[in-house]
């Protein structure tokens, strides 16, 4: 099946009301070309890396609105983006160099091909430019991270191993209970989950589970019979079970929250203590604070404590810049982010706000 398509030379974008973020002019990257062709692989934070100095205020530069910020699939490998300088502020266009036609040069000089609006015929497998290299968060995206404690007592819990065994591998079978519903094949297994603790009260507010493998339901019955498809650490007894989500895909525009956020890097997932560009980190800022799938945050490292030593005050150093993380999954208290880019280690503590 085909796609008929009709377009223009250049695609021209509305910014909505509110959207943009201020009087602060918008900076290009050092070297930004005048045009750049978008290959398979590229991604919609490295082209607006190209060209500017700061890749989150792609929506401005694009003049994006709220809609085509949530589903921005706009960009094709093949396509030319072209950065157009005439204007007061820098604006990135679309060509799509489709038939024939005269070329010539604006008043800036930049070479234009001149095109009449004509019918592309595309297949539809061919994939849009995501937002970021989905393989460092797609094990995130559909996958059990935050469960209420409640849930923790009513979700099923694995009973027994097959042959008594003390680890499961793939391939072997588990029983458990509290399957009450034979409809769902396809199960993920996670370890029993952990408290997410306030930086400053130190109490839980939330609780984070820990993927260790999937399960596909073979035998309804109490117990009942699954067999494991995958792991990623040993499974065993008392390891709990939640039904597997479809997958969620991730296609939001890079861009600050539309609020304040000020919030603080609860863990990086799977506890270690220096986290670089990749790793996967819960913040205490989520839904209910207006965060969203696509807002990018600005990490500050905690300023230390010190003492003053003549006036023997205690006085805390300012905050210092170190990196950037990119939301990608939302829950009301917790928010999941990638780290895209960090000068030096991040810790746990560290601090979140608008970019």
């Amino acid at each position: 099946m085909k796609n008929i398509i009709t377009r223009g030379f250049a695609l021209a974008l509305v910014l909505t009301a509110g959207m943009a973020i201020g009087a602060q002019p918008l900076e290009l990257a050092p070297n930004a070309p005048d045009r750049y062709t978008v290959v398979k692989g590229d991604t919609l934070w490295d082209i607006s890396g190209r060209f500017l100095s700061k890749p989150w205020r792609w929506p401005e530069i694009w003049e994006l609105n709220r809609e085509q910020i949530r589903n921005p699939h706009l960009i094709y490998p093949g396509d030319i983006v072209v950065l157009d300088r005439s204007g007061a502020s820098p604006r990135l266009r679309l060509s799509r160099l489709v038939g024939s036609g005269g070329s010539g040069a604006d008043a800036s000089g930049l070479p234009v091909e001149r095109r009449q609006p004509q019918t592309r015929v595309e297949m539809l497998e061919r994939d849009p430019v995501p937002t970021i290299d989905s393989t460092a968060i797609e094990p995130f995206l559909n996958r059990p991270l935050i469960v209420g404690e409640k849930e923790l007592a009513a979700n099923p819990r694995i009973v027994a191993t097959q042959d008594g065994r003390v680890y499961l591998g793939r391939g072997d079978l588990a029983y458990a209970r509290g399957i009450a519903d034979d409809t769902v094949r396809e199960w993920h297994v996670y370890r029993q989950a952990k408290p997410l603790l306030d930086p400053d009260t130190r109490k839980p507010i939330a609780w984070e589970a820990l993927f260790v493998g999937s399960a596909r339901l073979e035998k309804s019955g109490d117990p009942a019979t699954l067999r494991i498809t995958s792991m990623t650490e040993e499974i065993g007894v008392g390891d709990r079970l939640m039904p597997s989500e479809p997958p969620k895909p991730f296609s939001y525009v890079p861009r600050p929250p539309a609020g304040e956020v000020d919030g603080r890097i609860l863990a990086v997932y799977r506890g270690v203590t220096q986290i670089g560009r990749n790793n996967v980190v819960a913040v205490n800022a989520g839904g209910g604070a207006g965060v969203e799938p696509g807002n990018v945050l600005a990490i500050h490292q905690r300023g230390r404590l010190v003492v003053d030593r003549e006036t023997k005050e205690q006085l805390r150093l300012p905050d210092e810049a170190v990196g950037h993380l990119l939301v990608f999954r939302v829950f009301d208290n917790i928010s999941y982010g990638l780290i895209m880019d960090a000068s030096q280690s991040i810790s746990v503590g560290d601090v979140v706000t608008n970019p």
